[in-house]
């Protein structure tokens, strides 16, 4: 399976590199009314018969349930749950199971913790942000919504105060709140057309980048951290050719908004930047608001019907990239004209169905974990080259998130009589946030994953080394892991439980036939025997990685 990863991401360099032939033909978009899961399954299948590729079958049962746990849930899925999913009917099973995580508290936690680490990764585990992001995502805000929240930052009282984060923490720097946005709500990245014209790529220039910046260079705060706007600024830049140029409010698609500040006279000028300095400086002035609001301008034309592409292709690409493990578009902050996406049509269809259902996330979300691609195996087992990535014809292991390995750890720690019942959804409620906040403590150890992510030496040394591995994950008491399992005399039994505490399956015959040697090598050590054989499957790399 690693060597199969490894082999994948050399192929992916070379792809970057020499580029590949997209999928995109002239014929038109499947019909709207198609379903998310037909439109991907068509869309994929057909680039893999087109181009005579060999595609892997689906993974194991236990396999898919555990991966789409821990996309939608962002955990490990509970022997209940196992239980549960084992004794529903085949051809009904991931259906079932999508609709039930979906359901559960446990995916708008999830949501929320992926668009934090995405939004916000220069400011983790910042409470107003996250507070806000639970709060949108469990009243199932759409996208579009949240993003006019995050980017207008109107002064708000309860969690959608926290929405103002996102400029709040960008905010001394206008050229970082500049590129973040364009890389993290519309995919593209301008920041090497700062200086000039981008020198590999043809659609961005500088009067892009800057055209940009014109709409947030008026965006400041106050003393009493509140986010405003200055009624004039201006924003000018030199071009290579050392013309002194004033930016215009230019979105991506090279559109213009008109500049609708109003004429002020010196003296009415000297007064507004007055009352600006002053709210900056003092707690009790309040900050003038303009009539003419650039970041308004900014949201509105970037969800205009003929601009919105950028929008809505970014967030589908981002959510395609996190269940399969390799965007549509490559890198994810390269979508533009040089950079073609894999399957061109697919990333048009679910462009047009986020937009047309209202930027409902959990209805791509759903579509995605049950095409067949998302449930293929990812072990390649055939002599034969394996598959480029972009065609999606070997899944993709991916390792988890800080929270999903924290999660995981409390799920599989603990005594797997401890959780609720499958359809007790009132108590999964108040056992998905204490799980929450029990990992608070937790995702500060790991590092957050990026391409070609390898685990540190510090989070192997915490495994092997933290008195909070030894003294909470390994305790032995009742309700923990360890205490459930030393009360097991059969091993056969025991090693099921323990597996499938773990990694969500039953032990293989040689696994099992080493573990019984550990077992039984020391009778009267066998609580420590049953520790350490549980501590090699948590640190191993299976309970590390999506598979």
């Amino acid at each position: 399976m690693l060597m199969t990863r490894r082999i994948c991401c050399v192929l992916l360099l070379v792809d970057a590199l020499f580029g590949f032939d997209s999928f995109a033909d002239d014929g038109t978009l499947l019909p709207a009314a198609t379903s998310v899961r037909d439109a991907i399954d068509h869309y994929v299948q057909r680039a893999i018969a087109e181009h005579g590729v060999p595609a892997v079958g689906y993974a194991s049962d236990e396999t898919i349930l555990r991966r789409t746990t821990l996309d939608l849930a962002g955990r490990i899925p509970t022997k209940k749950e196992q239980e549960w999913y084992a004794a529903l009917t085949a051809t009904q099973r991931r259906e079932q199971l999508v609709d039930r995580l979906l359901n559960l508290p446990d995916a708008a936690y999830h949501l929320a913790n992926e668009i934090d680490s995405h939004l916000l990764s220069n400011s983790p585990h910042n409470g107003e942000f996250r507070e806000y992001l639970l709060w949108a995502t469990t009243e199932k805000r759409p996208w579009d919504q949240m993003f006019r929240d995050m980017l207008l930052a109107k002064p708000a009282e309860g969690p959608l105060k926290g929405a103002t984060q996102f400029l709040r923490t960008r905010i001394r720097e206008v050229d970082d709140l500049t590129n973040d946005t364009a890389i993290l709500f519309l995919g593209i990245n301008v920041s090497c057309a700062k200086c000039h014209d981008h020198p590999l790529v043809e659609d961005w220039k500088q009067d892009h980048f800057y055209g940009m910046k014109a709409f947030f260079s008026r965006t400041y705060q106050t003393k009493k951290n509140v986010v405003a706007e200055k009624f004039f600024d201006e924003v000018k830049f030199k071009t290579t050719e050392g013309e002194d140029k004033l930016a215009s409010f230019m979105f991506l698609t090279g559109d213009v908004v008109p500049d609708a500040t109003p004429e002020f006279s010196d003296e009415v000028r000297k007064e507004l930047d007055e009352k600006i300095r002053k709210a900056e400086r003092e707690d009790d002035s309040e900050a003038p608001v303009p009539d003419f609001s650039p970041r308004l301008q900014l949201v509105d034309i970037a969800l205009q019907e003929d601009s919105a592409a950028f929008f809505a292709k970014n967030i589908v690409n981002r959510i395609w990239a996190r269940m399969l493990g390799r965007g549509l578009v490559s890198p994810l902050d390269q979508m533009h004209s040089g950079n073609p996406a894999s399957h061109p049509e697919l990333l048009d269809w679910l462009a047009r169905d986020l937009k047309q259902h209202g930027y409902d996330l959990n209805r791509l979300v759903r579509g995605v974990a049950l095409c067949e691609a998302y449930a293929r195996d990812s072990e390649w087992t055939s002599t034969d080259e394996p598959p480029g990535e972009e065609y999606f014809a070997v899944a993709r292991t991916r390792p988890l998130t800080p929270r999903q390995l924290s999660l995981s750890l409390q799920i599989a720690a603990a005594s797997p009589d401890k959780w609720p019942d499958t359809d007790a959804r009132d108590q999964w409620i108040q056992t998905r946030e204490s799980l929450e906040n029990q990992t608070n403590g937790w995702v500060r150890e790991f590092e957050q994953p990026k391409e070609g992510f390898q685990v540190a030496v510090d989070e192997a040394l915490f495994f092997s080394n933290n008195a909070r591995i030894h003294d909470d994950v390994l305790r032995d008491s009742g309700d923990r892991l360890i205490g459930h399992l030393k009360g097991i005399e059969d091993d056969d039994e025991l090693l099921t439980a323990l597996w499938r505490g773990v990694l969500s399956r039953g032990p293989v015959d040689d696994e099992r036939e080493a573990a019984v040697a550990w077992l039984q090598r020391d009778t009267e050590e066998r609580v420590e025997n049953i520790r350490q054989l549980s501590w090699t499957l948590l640190a191993g790399p299976e309970f590390r990685f999506n598979h």
